[in-house]
């Protein structure tokens, strides 16, 4: 859907409730899309598989030994 600056002015809260509805809200001037109007979620950038590929070796899971933990409480 496109609506213009004044309709989204005056209309604001029925074109947010089709935004959230999943609909695509762009909004013009003089008929030249401006911006897109999009819920909060959609629009923060996904780092899907961002640790992918990531190694973790054996030995970072073992017991700590008895030197290693106190090092926490010097």
């Amino acid at each position: 859907m496109e609506a213009n600056l004044y309709e989204a002015k005056t209309q604001l809260s029925k074109l947010v409730s089709r935004a959230l509805a999943g609909e695509e809200v762009v909004i013009c001037r003089a008929g030249k899309p401006l911006v897109r109007l999009v819920p909060v979620e959609a629009a923060k950038p996904r780092r899907i598989g961002q640790f992918a590929g990531m190694h973790v070796p054996d030995e970072a899971m073992l017991p700590l030994t008895d030197e290693e933990i106190a090092l926490f409480y010097k």
